[in-house]
């Protein structure tokens, strides 16, 4: 119950704070939303590759491991598909995405306020959808390894902070009400509740099932920071401060790892 209680805080109050910080304060620059997507990215590989994906092989074996890592990636993969079908995406397919514009499933730079409004709900979708994982593996790390679940807590509530503004720039731009705004980012880690119920369930079967839940976690989270954070933090920048922060975000996810 008490993993609940916290996916709560950092899934539901973490978007929700990144709103509020925005409607309180204005939209958010690119290169700032760039800067802490790519450093949580950071941290997030970090987590996945030294406590994860250790922690699954420790469980069952290197074999269940990569499998798990293959399924998570299957996973976000399919809701991307899902997401282009959605959104009616270039060429209605999943496909590699020709500018890095495209990545969050956008055919163009939103610039009219009803594109922002367009953009802030597909980035509302989005970033619920890819929530789930993430509540996966703190509902499976807390039921196992309390300690690894409140340094997991730690890792997701710094992420969705800026995930949250991300959602509530272009909503706000849009002409939505700042008090709906709140409430929809507050909606975005809804998910992440979700995910820790089912990896709290999922995880008390066995040990191979804890280690399935760390790998397939794992994977949904690495084609996260690969093919979505980063790529999309690169755009926002236009410059090395997204290589730079992600690598920051490696030391300190690390760093947390050891304490």
């Amino acid at each position: 119950m008490e993993i609940i209680v916290i996916s709560v805080i950092v899934g539901i109050c973490g978007t929700g704070l990144g709103g509020l910080l925005t409607a309180l304060f204005g939209s958010r620059t690119d290169r700032m939303i760039g800067a802490f997507l790519s450093f949580a990215g950071g941290v997030m590989t970090s987590i996945v590759f030294f406590e994860l994906i250790p922690e699954a092989e420790q469980l069952s074996n290197t074999a269940i491991t990569v499998v798990g890592l293959l399924i998570g990636v299957i996973v976000v993969l399919f809701l991307n598909y899902m997401l282009d079908k959605i959104s009616d995406a270039r060429h209605n397919k999943a496909v590699l995405h020709e500018t890095y514009e495209d990545f969050y499933h956008e055919s163009e730079i939103i610039k009219s306020k009803n594109n922002m409004l367009r953009s802030g709900m597909f980035m509302f979708l989005a970033i619920g959808l890819h929530s789930l994982p993430e509540g996966l593996a703190l509902g499976a790390a807390g039921s196992h390894d309390v300690s690894l679940g409140f340094t997991l807590a730690i890792i997701i509530g710094i992420h969705n902070v800026p995930e949250g503004m991300a959602i509530a720039a272009p909503l706000i731009s849009g002409g939505v009400n700042k008090g709906k705004t709140v409430i929809l980012t507050l909606l975005a880690g809804v998910p992440t509740v979700i995910g820790a119920i089912i990896g709290v369930l999922f995880g008390g079967i066995s040990d191979v099932a804890v280690a399935l839940s760390f790998s397939i976690a794992g994977g949904a989270m690495l084609y996260v920071v690969f093919g979505e954070i980063l790529p999309q933090s690169m755009v926002m920048s236009k410059n090395r401060v997204p290589t730079i922060s992600s690598l920051i975000g490696i030391v300190f996810g690390y760093v947390l790892t050891k304490i």
